[in-house]
């Protein structure tokens, strides 16, 4: 059943990296892959930059391999690492690659090879943005119990333009009883209380999808959750 919201979107702004992407204990990994001897003698504050200096004794393509065996495991075959990481230096595959669950990756994977390589691979930018979404029917919350983000995606694509990308590409899954790709649309969502029958969202994605949210105000619309 749809229920009615008043949207409201409170921030907007373009990030270079996602919060929390890269650990210290990433950086050790990755130097232990790359042979670095010391790693234990390292200070916390210097093992970002000596990750970094060690993928730039590689070529940029045979760092970018270092990075994407790592972040992606055993979800790459050697084929489809050699391709991709001569791809990464002039795709931007956090928006382009066809399988959207591995976007928020191909990002991580993008802003470490960048950071490394100055500006050898192309420039990794996301959006973060924040909403206000207030229920006018009493018990409307609901609808973001289970899996908040296909109704929350609802809603945002009814505050752009009807030429989105995200109407244009997924109109039948708007309209319908499912939408599984939205929690890929929506690589982070934090969820807090907002005023009475409201919700704060906080919300990390690509601009591929949401450019056109920074020049939305407040609108109405509804939404209704998967079946």
């Amino acid at each position: 059943m749809k229920k009615l919201f008043t949207v409201k979107r409170t921030s907007y702004k373009t990030i270079t990296e996602l919060p929390d992407s890269w650990s210290e204990q990433d950086y050790k990994n990755l130097l232990e892959i790359m042979e670095y001897d010391g790693i234990a003698e390292l200070a916390t504050q210097e093992l970002k930059e000596m990750c970094l200096m060690s993928l730039t004794d590689n070529e940029p393509g045979d760092a970018a391999k270092i990075v994407l065996q790592y972040v992606f495991q055993d979800k790459l075959n050697k084929g489809q690492l050699d391709n991709l990481s001569n791809e990464l230096l002039d795709e931007k595959l956090w928006e382009e690659y066809a399988d959207l669950s591995m976007h928020e990756n191909f990002f991580k994977v993008h802003q470490l090879l960048y950071d490394a390589f100055e500006g050898t691979f192309p420039h990794p930018e996301a959006v973060s943005f924040s909403v206000s979404v207030v229920g006018k029917d009493k018990g409307g919350l609901v609808v973001f119990d289970d899996y908040p983000e296909a109704p929350l995606l609802r809603l945002l694509v009814a505050g752009m333009p009807k030429n989105n990308l995200i109407y244009r590409l997924f109109d039948e899954q708007i309209d319908g009883e499912q939408f599984p790709e939205a929690k890929d649309i929506i690589w982070q969502l934090q969820t807090e209380k907002g005023q009475e029958n409201g919700l704060l969202f906080n919300i990390i994605s690509s601009g591929y999808w949401f450019k056109d949210f920074k020049y939305v105000d407040m609108f109405e619309s509804e939404t209704h959750a998967d079946e």
